[in-house]
């Protein structure tokens, strides 16, 4: 990675705080979404909309349009105007967060482009990345807007797109960082020559299984089978694949969000979306496992193991956060929990995959 040696350490810490900031964009997002908060600003203004309602009639204003839309009048016909604020402020928060994030990193950009720190690929990497935080920020709003419409919440296909865009964005600022903090080496023996290939298999599956996080998050499914280990009692919740009347790819994926020409509208079955987000998390299980004892039998550098060792430790919390928000209805701390313990289950996957290509 070509970066100018006076300024590496100002570049990584600047990297480390946008990373930071990703890191607390995708908490904000949870606590935005299980606080049902998401679909309170109904309009997407990119300057204007920094400086949160101000004046008693502003707030009129905001709440008149909140109204009109259908999370109101469905659910939450006869909300206070102080009620109304409260889950304005966490959608505002969110949002204000995102456009912090941009200027954090513009401006130390053009600072340190302007100092000759950056350089060849490794400044089209950053350009990269903020075009990338740009478009997720389009997403956002795309995804509230489905959610604005016919049904009081979003599509649960856009809420995974934009989680899974936030998550590359943190995962590339990570490997940015990785990549100037570790020097490649080509030299050293590679001791996990097989690992790697189970490696690629187990982070696709990983990948998924954060997809239909999202899924189930969006769909509200995992409020519906509060019983673990068996779904109210069956190993598969009866209809969850076999319900009449719909197409079978809806227990795979959910249904989209109906509108007046959707002849399948009218189907609300989470049971299979929350049956493969339950047995994906012990693909992943196993899969840690698998590159631990592989690891340990192949005698893998210290730094390698060490990082397989908290992989280990990392996935054992994630499953137990995952079953007891499951089993407690998903409560707000442990919905938030579940998902950091996601972004650091991927985290210290991305780090080990980097050690493995031989740095030091």
């Amino acid at each position: 990675m070509r970066i100018h040696n006076n300024g590496s350490r100002a570049v990584i810490r600047w990297l480390y705080t946008g990373l930071f900031m990703v890191f607390a964009m995708v908490i904000i997002g949870a606590v935005t979404r299980l606080t049902e908060s998401g679909l309170s600003i109904t309009e997407w203004k990119v300057a204007s909309g920094t400086i949160p309602p101000l004046t008693q009639e502003d707030w009129l204003g905001e709440f008149m349009k909140y109204q009109q839309t259908p999370e109101y009048t469905d659910k939450n016909i006869g909300m206070t105007l102080d009620e109304f604020k409260q889950i304005f402020f966490w959608e505002w928060f969110h949002r204000f967060w995102g456009r912090l994030i941009g200027v954090v990193f513009l401006v130390p950009f053009f600072i340190f482009w302007r100092k000759g720190y950056l350089k060849g690929n490794f400044a089209i990497r950053l350009v990269f990345i903020f075009i990338l935080g740009g478009f997720q920020a389009f997403l956002g709003w795309w995804m509230v807007k489905s959610g604005l419409a016919y049904e009081p919440r979003v599509s649960h296909y856009r809420l995974a797109i934009h989680l899974s865009t936030a998550l590359l964005l943190f995962g590339l600022i990570w490997w940015t960082i990785l990549d100037i903090k570790y020097k490649r080496l080509t030299h050293l023996r590679n001791k996990f020559p097989g690992g790697k290939r189970l490696f690629r298999i187990g982070f696709v599956v990983l990948c998924l299984q954060i997809v239909y996080g999202a899924f189930v998050a969006g769909r509200d499914a995992g409020q519906e089978i509060n019983t673990w280990p068996l779904m109210d009692g069956e190993f598969v919740k009866s209809g969850a694949f076999s319900e009449e009347g719909r197409p079978f790819y809806y227990n795979i994926i959910g249904e989209p969000i109906p509108d007046a020409a959707d002849p399948h509208q009218g189907f609300p079955n989470n049971g299979g979306i929350q049956f493969i987000h339950r047995w994906l998390a012990f693909a992943v299980y196993f899969w840690v496992w698998a590159l631990w004892i592989y690891g340990r039998s192949r005698h893998v550098r210290s730094d390698q193991m060490s990082a397989l060792n908290l992989l280990l430790l990392l996935v054992h919390a994630q499953l137990a956060l995952g079953i007891f928000t499951l089993l407690y209805n998903v409560p707000i701390v442990l919905g938030v929990l579940h998902q950091a313990g996601a972004v650091f289950l991927l985290m210290c996957a991305l780090y080990f995959y980097h050690q493995l290509r031989g740095t030091e």
